[in-house]
C-alpha cells in the first residue's frame, strides 16, 4: 500500500506543476491591462511602468513564472492589485467558506444521491425507480442558479423563513456553528446539492442494477443469505466507482460555484473569482485559480488511496 501510495504521489507532481502552468498563461493570454483597476485616468506613462515593475509585469514571461511559481511554493502569492492586501489571506478566507458550503452540499447530497441510486437499481424497472430517476433527472436538468433564485423567492421573500444572501448577521463573512449562521447556509447548500445529488443517483443505480445481476449475487442467495447480507455486498463493490464519482463532484463543489456564490451573496472563492475577474486582479485571479486547482488535484489523490484500501484490485492493477 504504501508503494501504492508513493507512485501516487510521484504521478502528482508533473500534473501540479502543469497546472501551475496554466494557471499562469490563462490569465496572461486574456486581453486588456491588469493595472487599469489601480491606475488613475490621468496617469502618466511613468507611473505606469514603475507600476507594472513593481508587479514584475516588465519581465519576459518565463522569468514571470518562475519568480511566481518559487513564491507560491513559499507561500507568497503576492498582493492583490485592487486592496493590496496578501492573496493567500484573501484566498484562503474564501476557500473555507467554500469548504463550508461544499461540506454542507456534499451530506446533503451524496446522502440523497447514495438513497435514490440505491433504491432505484434495488427495485429496477418499477415505480419506485421511476420516481428516483425523475427526481435524478430533474436534479442534473434544472439551472441551480435559476434554482437559487426560486428558493429565494419561496423562503426568503414570501414565507420570510430564511436569509436570502450573505454568510452570517449584518454581513459578517466570519463562520460560526451556530443558528444564526446555519441559516445562512441552508439555501446555497440546498442548491448546489442538486447536480451532484442527480448524478450520485444515476451511477450508484446504474452499478447496483449491474451488480445484481452478476452471478455471485444469485449464489450469494442460493447459500440462503438474507437480503440485507446481499446488499451488503452490492454496497461493497459499488463503493470504488461510486467514491470516485463523488470524489469528483466534492472537487467542483470545492471548486466554487460562481453563480450559486453570486446569487447568494455567499463569500467564497467563486465570488471572489468573480470580483478579480471584473476587477481585473491579476495576483488574485491567479492565486485563486491555483489554490482551487490544487484542492481539486489532491483531492482526487486522496480519492485514488481511498478507493485501493477499499478494493485491492485497484492496488494489484
Amino acid at each position: 500500500m504504501l508503494v501504492y501510495i508513493a507512485r501516487r504521489i510521484v504521478y502528482v507532481i508533473p500534473i501540479v506543476i502543469s497546472v501551475a502552468l496554466v494557471c499562469f498563461m490563462l490569465v496572461h493570454i486574456t486581453p486588456g491591462d491588469p493595472l487599469v483597476a489601480i491606475l488613475p485616468a490621468d496617469a502618466s506613462q511613468e507611473l505606469a511602468n514603475q507600476l507594472r515593475a513593481a508587479y514584475g509585469f516588465d519581465r519576459p514571461l518565463p522569468i514571470q513564472f518562475g519568480l511566481w511559481l518559487w513564491k507560491a511554493v513559499n507561500g507568497d502569492l503576492g498582493h492583490s492589485i485592487a486592496t493590496g492586501r496578501p492573496v493567500l489571506n484573501e484566498v484562503m478566507r474564501a476557500v473555507g467558506n467554500t469548504v463550508t458550503l461544499a461540506i454542507a452540499a456534499a451530506i446533503i447530497g451524496f446522502t440523497l444521491g447514495l438513497f435514490f441510486g440505491l433504491i432505484a437499481g434495488y427495485f429496477r424497472d418499477t415505480w419506485i425507480d421511476k420516481v428516483a430517476t425523475s427526481i435524478a433527472i430533474a436534479g442534473v436538468s434544472v439551472p441551480h442558479y435559476w434554482l437559487g433564485m426560486v428558493l429565494v423567492i419561496i423562503f426568503s421573500v414570501e414565507l420570510n423563513w430564511l436569509p436570502a444572501v450573505g454568510a452570517g448577521p449584518g454581513g459578517s463573512s466570519a463562520w460560526g456553528w451556530d443558528w444564526d449562521h446555519i441559516r445562512y447556509l441552508i439555501l446555497p447548500a440546498i442548491t448546489t446539492s442538486v447536480i451532484p445529488m442527480g448524478i450520485v443517483t444515476r451511477t450508484v443505480r446504474a452499478l447496483t442494477g449491474d451488480i445484481l445481476s452478476q452471478d455471485f449475487v444469485e449464489a450469494l442467495r442460493a447459500k440462503g443469505l438474507r437480503e440485507t447480507h446481499v446488499f451488503r455486498h452490492v454496497i461493497k463493490n459499488a463503493a470504488p466507482t461510486a467514491l470516485a464519482v463523488m470524489g469528483l463532484q466534492l472537487g467542483y463543489m470545492l471548486g466554487g460555484s460562481i453563480l450559486i456564490e453570486t446569487v447568494f451573496s455567499w463569500p467564497g472563492s467563486g465570488l471572489l473569482l468573480n470580483s478579480a475577474i471584473f476587477q481585473r486582479d491579476l495576483p488574485l485571479l491567479q492565486g485563486t485559480i491555483l489554490v482551487l486547482a490544487l484542492f481539486f488535484v489532491f483531492l482526487n489523490l486522496i480519492v485514488d488511496i481511498v478507493q485501493a484500501s477499499i478494493d485491492p484490485r485497484i492496488k494489484r492493477s
